[in-house]
């Protein structure tokens, strides 16, 4: 064999090495994922039953992908994986509401979730942490959409939700909630706006029926 070949076959080797996770590695980060599913939101159903996490991310994930055709021109594939992992970190901490949430309540969830993610097999490791990182800068389109469906998709539960399990704030937040992260997109603008109607509605049907 040449020394050409030798060299891409050892490169070839170096790649497989990467990527390749055993079937234990991989049943690890599934039973991990798995506490999203019993940590619960501030938030409940429609039947008055609080929501888990891991409902929050498939629907956002969702959200995204029924997108796919408003957005051609971003990678709607990179937005679903962003909703699917965004709230990880909360399998550490638990999810406590944006308006209870401080600076230290971040920082605490970010390690967690960073050092998580560092432990992760090597290339696993890398891709997550790069579309992480891209979440947190927050300048491409894609971890914009992302953002503003996480911020709305909280809105619409709460629309849907029993006005009952309301905290007293959430009358005028769910009227703000999210505005400022659809502003690079027309098309969110709008779906924020329906959003909008559709809570001053339920709040005033929830006052006159207690008229």
């Amino acid at each position: 064999m040449s020394a050409v070949g030798i060299l891409l076959l050892q490169q070839e080797e170096d790649v497989n090495k990467v990527n390749v996770m055993q079937p234990s590695e991989f049943l690890k980060i599934v039973h991990f994922s798995e506490k999203l599913k019993d940590t619960t939101r501030h938030c409940t159903t429609s039947k008055g039953r609080r929501e888990s996490v891991a409902e929050h991310s498939w629907r956002i994930s969702l959200m995204a992908l029924f997108l796919r055709t408003e957005f051609p021109e971003l990678d709607i594939d990179k937005v679903i994986a962003m909703c699917l992992i965004h709230d990880l970190g909360e399998a550490f901490t638990g999810d406590i509401p944006s308006f209870n949430k401080t600076q230290k309540d971040e920082v605490v969830e970010d390690g967690l979730f960073r050092k998580w993610i560092e432990d992760l097999p090597e290339g696993l490791s890398s891709s997550i942490l790069s579309l992480y990182e891209e979440m947190i800068a927050l300048e491409s389109k894609e971890s914009k959409l992302y953002k503003a469906l996480d911020k709305i998709e909280a809105v619409i539960q709460h629309n849907e939700s029993p006005i009952e399990t309301w905290s007293q704030n959430e009358y005028q937040l769910n009227k703000t909630y999210g505005v400022d992260e659809v502003s690079f997109s027309e098309w969110m603008v709008k779906l924020r706006a329906e959003v909008l109607e559709e809570t001053i509605k339920k709040i005033d049907d929830s006052k006159k029926l207690s008229e």
